[in-house]
């Protein structure tokens, strides 16, 4: 069991003590939304923006404002400060409301935070296989928000993916093209351009996602954003993920494919690497 605490009504606790009633607007009706952060090797990088998409995730589902980003990256920081200098953590704010019919009453906002050990998971890569399952268009699922409702469909794609033998799926959009992988962005390399999908909505336009495309652009590596297809994806040289798990991670197989870590993927992941450092 990992070790971690959670920070509610002022305090913290351990990360197993219940937060929840039975009748609870969050867990009843998924008016619940999340945030996940990472901090290692010393550095929480991009820890502001992680702690400002809480609050902008609980605005667009109607849950009110529990508090401000800056005083959730105080509490954050304070957890952190619990472990060892450079342990391998998990930041997770989650917001929520207690009350409630189908629409969440604003007036029962909560607020806690988690943090816990996480081993990072290296730059060893991962399988992924095309999925039948799709993200959904903005007017069909919240998804201006990191909201935990999102996630029970991307979970059923990693199912069908596991039952497959591959370790992650890729998901479409409601138009057929390629959206993301079912917890992280896509990128893909052809003839030495990296490629992602342009973020249309129907996915998060992911933190880790801005900051290597704004990373390799200043490098002077030729980064587009738009239409991906599945064909795109079996042409492909590289395919490497972003996110807030593994930060970036290299595609070895897709479907009955081949790949290895490319180089641009590597040079995308030393430049993260970098910034992370440089930032602590």
């Amino acid at each position: 069991m990992p070790t971690g605490y959670t920070y509610v009504d002022g305090s913290w606790r351990d990360m197993n003590d219940p937060l929840f009633t039975s009748n609870c607007h969050g867990v009843w009706l998924s008016s619940f939304i999340f945030d996940g952060a990472r901090a290692f090797e010393g550095c929480t990088p991009d820890l502001d923006r992680h702690c400002q998409r809480t609050v902008d995730s609980a605005n667009a589902l109607g849950l009110g404002q529990p508090m401000a980003a800056g005083e959730i990256e105080e509490i954050a920081r304070e957890g952190v400060a619990k472990f060892e200098a450079g342990a391998e953590l998990y930041i997770r704010p989650m917001v929520w409301t207690d009350g409630g019919f189908v629409a969440p009453d604003p007036e029962t906002v909560r607020f806690a935070l988690t943090v816990y050990e996480m081993p990072m998971p290296g730059d060893k890569g991962f399988t992924a296989c095309l999925s039948t399952r799709r993200r959904p268009a903005p007017d069909m699922a919240t998804t201006d928000a990191k909201a935990s409702g999102l996630y029970a469909n991307a979970g059923r794609a990693i199912r069908e993916a596991k039952d497959r033998g591959f370790d992650s799926p890729v998901m479409l959009d409601p138009l057929g093209n390629v959206a993301e992988f079912a917890t992280a962005n896509l990128f893909l390399v052809k003839d030495g351009v990296a490629i992602t999908p342009a973020a249309n909505g129907t996915f998060l336009n992911g933190i880790t996602r801005q900051r290597v495309i704004k990373l390799l652009r200043e490098r002077g590596q030729e980064v587009v954003e738009g239409r991906v297809t599945p064909k795109d994806l079996l042409e492909a040289d590289e395919i490497f993920n972003t996110g807030n798990y593994g930060k970036l991670m290299p595609v070895t197989r897709y479907e009955d494919r081949e790949l290895q870590a490319g180089p641009i993927f590597r040079m995308a992941r030393e430049l993260y690497w970098e910034f992370a450092h440089a930032g602590k």
